[in-house]
């Protein structure tokens, strides 16, 4: 991706969460404490780049999905062209694997309809209404839906929304991230991070009592709705494979120190796997994504949670593993893996969140490097044992101006020239992308 320079401009002032005004930031800077460059490929505030394991880049590489306050746009990733693509409020599924259609949901007479729209014509067509549950996924040949239906328990109500501008993963205009208030037993308020996982506690026991959830595709040629998985558990971050039409990938919700989260199924019902299956107290998996050949699922793994951090692969075909260690600063809110599968990035986080970093406001690039056999001397076992390594980080933008009740989401181009990510570190929300190479001339 080659992205033209341009001249420095103010933006908008740093109010949209009540901090005080920030000093003008540029379109296009120099990072002085990390010496990679950053643009700002968006114009309008509250244009956001997709959820993290959403796909959002054309087949041909050229062009970003991206929503903004007026529905969805597309920016030509060469020469930060943006296109208004669909108007009105909907949600994003996916751009689609063979097509590069825009897939999408339009609430209509309480019902969901998906439609997809050419990013080339712009020419639309219904693809499947949906008269319960919502649609997460399309798979990689483009001949099936995934969704769940999951209604809110009863006497559960959802958590109302802050003044933090927080695109919905899969949504158009900036929605608003969940407060997750609620206070200690002597009436002390809990922090954020608290609140929200004593909410996820409240709402995963009410679920665990209450109907089961369903887990369903939908044939787009015929339309017929198949229940692939029916439990009493919070069901949800669905995903369809890249590469494999019939691979699902779903998780456990809820606090994930109670769950077993991240699970594996066919298309058909079989092949129900939990990827991973904890060995210790406190120990907790998530964030789960598929690398881009579909081969290995990569989730976030602490052991125990707070303490040690990893980003743990397991490939599907024959149950291998692999956990690349992290330091403590280097957690990041959500990881992504290049296209290629031989480098890692990762959004950082803030102090109040699991980690507990100290210095943890970065977007990040790992190089993963394997732990060698001592003197080439392999355990007699090892093709058994888990494939241990670590994460070499490079630090890329400094986050320190970013709130991370928004998270960024980072995402590789498909070039792996440059990591895509969402901030409000001007104050409001724009889609931004930072070059993996460093600028000609810095040294840092």
């Amino acid at each position: 991706m080659h992205l033209r320079p341009v001249s420095f401009l103010a933006v908008l002032a740093f109010a949209a969460l009540g901090r005080a005004q920030s000093p003008a930031t540029p379109t296009e800077w120099v990072d002085p404490d990390t010496g990679h460059r950053v643009v700002r490929l968006s114009q309008e505030p509250g244009t956001a780049s997709l959820y993290f394991h959403q796909n959002a880049y054309t087949p041909d590489g050229k062009r970003l999905i991206v929503t903004t306050p007026h529905g969805i746009a597309t920016i030509n990733l060469a020469t930060r062209e943006i296109t208004p693509l669909v108007e009105g409020r909907v949600r994003v599924i996916v751009a689609g694997k063979r097509s590069g259609d825009v897939y999408y949901t339009k609430g209509e007479d309480n019902a969901r309809t998906v439609y997809a729209t050419n990013v080339d014509t712009k020419f639309t067509r219904e693809i499947a209404r949906i008269p319960e549950g919502a649609i997460a996924s399309i798979n990689a040949d483009e001949t099936l839906l995934l969704g769940v239906f999951a209604p809110l328990p009863a006497g559960i109500e959802a958590p109302k929304s802050s003044s933090a501008s927080q695109p919905n993963a899969a949504g158009t205009k900036p929605s608003f991230q969940a407060e997750y208030q609620a206070n200690w037993p002597d009436g002390r308020p809990m922090t954020f991070a608290e609140a929200k996982d004593f909410r996820l506690h409240q709402r995963l026991m009410a679920i665990r009592q209450g109907p089961p959830q369903v887990i369903f595709t939908i044939n787009i040629q015929t339309g017929e709705r198949k229940e692939i998985v029916k439990e009493r558990e919070w069901l949800g971050h669905l995903q369809f494979s890249p590469t494999d039409p019939h691979q699902i990938m779903f998780c456990h919700e809820g606090t994930w120190h109670e769950v077993d989260r991240v699970w594996l199924v066919r298309t058909d019902g079989t092949g129900l796997t939990n990827v991973h299956r904890r060995t210790m107290n406190m120990e907790i998996a998530g964030h789960e994504f598929f690398a881009a050949d579909g081969k290995t699922v990569w989730y976030d793994l602490q052991t125990p949670r707070g303490e040690d951090f990893w980003l743990a692969g397991y490939q599907i075909a024959n149950g291998k593993r692999t956990w690349y260690h992290l330091q403590r600063d280097e957690w990041s809110v959500h990881f992504n893996v290049s296209p290629d599968g031989t480098l890692f990035c990762g959004d950082g986080g803030d102090e109040e969140m699991v980690a507990h970093a100290k210095n943890g406001k970065w977007i990040y690039l790992f190089r993963p490097e394997r732990i060698p056999d001592v003197a080439g001397i392999a355990n007699p076992d090892s093709a058994n044992l888990i494939d241990p390594g670590v994460f070499r980080a490079e630090r890329l933008v400094n986050m320190q101006r970013h709130d991370y009740k928004l998270e960024p989401n980072v995402t590789f181009t498909p070039d792996m020239k440059w990591i895509v990510f969402r901030s409000n570190l001007s104050g409001e929300v724009h889609t931004y992308a930072v070059e993996i190479a460093k600028a000609s001339g810095e040294k840092h």
